[in-house]
């Protein structure tokens, strides 16, 4: 009976029952599970959608970045029960399980908290004016506003923490901050181990939100074998290990968020949208909030998508001119009237050894400055806007992010890269996709030459229908 009165249960569509730990029962020394979910820092991810602005494009991808770390806090669990035991195996000073699993599950519960109104778009377009990321920005919150509460927690669903551990907000905070080149690297080994969870090529964040998204998109209701990666995953003293049974689970989904990112993420019309609100962003931002977020967050925890968008809807009414203009320019958006239409696309990909870096494609502004020069005269003033959104669909070997997953081959009990297998090495390591907007359809044409000349269109096809 006990264990009815200490557990709650949330119903989510992607992974069924999610239980986290009751306020009821426990010591009032302790922090529950729920009083952290329940806290305004959680709480205030139900009105930042987890699709930016993809939700205007896709009608049933309405949910939020709440959803998505109670999904991506359940996995944390999945994770811990599956690794637990390896880990231990080659970490021999681990701490225990209780203390792994709530580490794991409250650094999944909290990995977005730093996020502002559009998630991504805001990194980009106001916290970086700061120096700051959604990722740095919660890492602050972690220590400074929620620090008190997650040293008190000391037990979960599945486990509790031993005798004279307390859970360390410090650790929670290096879990969700990804490597950097010359960051400190004196953490423990298993914490580093861990990391590769959240940093790594699988992790119970993009688990979670490939299902997540895909469904809720109608991409696709089961993305990939979730269940088959889990149960062929292990820690061995290289890091984190995939069998070579789980591979192919694991190439599939490498290839199923690529794909997401072309479809969703990365969707025509998203990115059109993108382009108009970053415009509208820059001449806006300087009303919608104070400064730097770590110097006002009393004024950031109330800052979401729901106050943003009350607050520039009413802005048409205003008695200022500049900014009864800016007002009519945000009902226009707020239509979906955006200024920037689709002109031409093309996808360029990178394999190993192929130099993206010296690409003209590897910068927003040599690309337009090649396609400019290539433009008849008449046309090299024509307004347009160039994109080339970027996925990597595995860290490159010289990134802070590479060398945390392995594959164990059976056949000579060996533990290899990943890359050494040729499963894998047939995947690129990054895709660009190259676009041009125009305000019309005018010179499409034009454009689209000018593109291929750039690419080079003249490949061969394939000699039969399969």
């Amino acid at each position: 009976m006990e264990r009815f009165r200490s557990e709650n249960l949330s119903h989510d569509p992607i992974h069924g029952y999610i239980p986290f730990t009751s306020s009821v029962g426990i010591p009032d020394a302790e922090t529950s599970e729920r009083q952290i979910i329940d806290h305004s820092w959680i709480q205030r991810l139900r009105q930042i959608h987890q699709l930016q602005t993809a939700w205007w494009v896709f009608p049933s991808a309405e949910h939020t970045r709440f959803q998505h770390v109670l999904g991506a806090m359940h996995l944390a669990s999945r994770a811990v029960h599956e690794l637990y035991g390896s880990l231990q195996e080659v970490c021999p000073d681990v701490p225990s399980r209780g203390y792994v699993e709530s580490l794991m599950r409250m650094a999944a519960l909290l990995h977005d908290v730093g996020h502002g109104p559009f998630g991504h778009f805001f990194d980009h377009h106001f916290l970086a004016d700061f120096g700051l990321t959604h990722e740095t920005l919660g890492a602050h919150i972690i220590l400074h506003e929620l620090g008190e509460l997650l040293r008190r927690v000391r037990r979960n669903p599945n486990s509790r923490l031993a005798d004279g551990e307390t859970l360390d907000p410090e650790q929670i905070a290096q879990l969700i901050m990804r490597p950097k080149e010359g960051s400190r690297d004196d953490v423990p080994r298993w914490l580093r181990f861990l990391r590769s969870l959240f940093s790594g090529l699988y992790t119970v964040d993009n688990m979670d939100f490939v299902l997540r998204d895909a469904y809720m998109s109608g991409y696709s209701t089961r993305a990939f074998d979730l269940d088959r990666l889990l149960h062929y995953s292990m820690f061995t003293p290289r890091g984190l290990t995939v069998h070579e049974r789980g591979l192919a689970a694991l190439v599939r989904f490498i290839l199923v968020r690529a794909e997401l990112f072309r479809a969703v993420y990365f969707h025509r019309t998203v990115r059109a949208i993108d382009l108009s609100l970053a415009d509208l962003f820059a001449d806006s931002k300087h009303l919608l909030f104070p400064g730097n977020p770590l110097e006002h967050l009393d004024d950031y925890l109330h800052l979401t998508e729901w106050s943003l968008l009350v607050q520039v809807s009413g802005w048409h009414r205003s008695s200022d001119p500049g900014v009864r203009e800016l007002g009519l320019r945000w009902q226009r958006f707020l239509r979906r009237d955006v200024r920037w239409k689709l002109a031409v696309e093309r996808t360029v990909y990178f394999r190993p050894g192929e130099p993206e870096q010296t690409s003209i494609f590897s910068s927003e502004r040599l690309f337009e400055a090649s396609v400019r020069s290539h433009l008849p005269p008449e046309l090299r003033d024509l307004p347009l806007k160039f994109e080339n959104p970027r996925h990597v669909h595995r860290p490159g070997a010289h990134t802070p992010a590479a060398g945390q997953n392995f594959v164990y081959d059976p056949a000579a009990d060996q533990i290899r890269r990943l890359d050494e297998r040729e499963l894998f090495r047939q995947i690129p390591l990054s895709y660009r996709i190259c676009r041009i907007y125009a305000e019309d359809d005018g010179h499409n044409t034009e454009l689209a030459a000018v593109m291929d000349r750039l690419i080079g269109a003249d490949v061969a096809d394939d000699l039969t229908n399969m």
